[in-house]
């Protein structure tokens, strides 16, 4: 599934194959977003990777999540279960190298 949407003048753009991004992590989303405008006002884009490989004991989790600023924009990457938990753990990581750019 993929979808894109404005959310407070930030176009957000999913990429999430063989899944379905749920309204719950749709709004998880826009929290994120919240956030990261405590940090920086220059938010033009956002652009976030669900990816789900392996099945079973073996399966692996992974989302990523672009910050478009001015200047060199910021990424992140966090493995693990918990979607919810994983987009919390990118903003805090992008969050942190915003600061340091300043």
């Amino acid at each position: 599934m993929n979808y894109t949407e404005n959310y407070k003048g930030v176009k957000i753009d999913v990429q999430s194959p063989n899944l379905d991004v749920s309204q719950e992590i749709q709004s998880e989303i826009r929290n994120c977003i919240n956030k990261l405008s405590k940090f920086t006002n220059d938010i033009n884009a956002l652009d976030v990777y669900f990816k789900a490989e392996g099945q079973g004991g073996s399966a692996t989790t992974t989302v990523g999540m672009r910050v478009g600023i001015p200047g060199p924009d910021v990424f992140a990457e966090e493995k693990g279960e918990n979607w919810v938990g994983m987009l919390k753990s990118v903003t805090d990581k992008n969050i942190r190298q915003i600061q340091k750019n300043k």
